[in-house]
C-alpha cells in the first residue's frame, strides 16, 4: 500500500495530538481504549471521537472491538504520517514530492 502524504494537508494540530496519544498508549496496550486516548490527547473541547473517525476514514487508525471495548491502533500509514510530521516540525524536511 502506497503512502498518501496528501492526507497531511487536511490535518490540524489536534489530529496529530490524537495520533501521538494512540502511539503513547500503544506502549502499554495492544489496543488503546478510547477513554485513554481522550485523556492522553488532552484536547480542550473534547471531540476526540470526531477526530478518530476522520483518522479511521483516512486509514491512519484501525478499530477493533474483539477485546470487549473499543480499541484503536496505529496503522503503518499512521506511523509514517506521524514520523513525517515530526521531521517537518524539527525542520529536517521542508517539502515532499516535486
Amino acid at each position: 500500500m502506497k503512502l498518501d502524504a496528501t492526507v497531511m494537508r487536511t490535518m490540524n494540530r489536534q489530529d496529530f495530538r490524537v495520533l501521538a496519544a494512540v502511539e503513547t498508549g500503544m506502549k502499554n496496550h495492544e489496543l488503546v481504549p478510547a477513554k485513554l486516548i481522550a485523556s492522553l490527547a488532552c484536547l480542550r473541547h473534547g471531540g476526540t471521537g470526531k477526530i478518530m473517525s476522520s483518522l479511521l476514514r483516512d486509514k491512519l487508525l484501525s478499530h477493533d472491538k474483539s477485546c470487549g471495548y473499543d480499541g484503536y491502533r496505529l496503522t503503518t500509514s499512521g506511523y509514517d504520517i506521524l514520523a513525517l510530521h515530526n521531521l517537518k516540525s524539527r525542520g529536517s524536511i521542508s517539502a515532499l514530492g516535486d
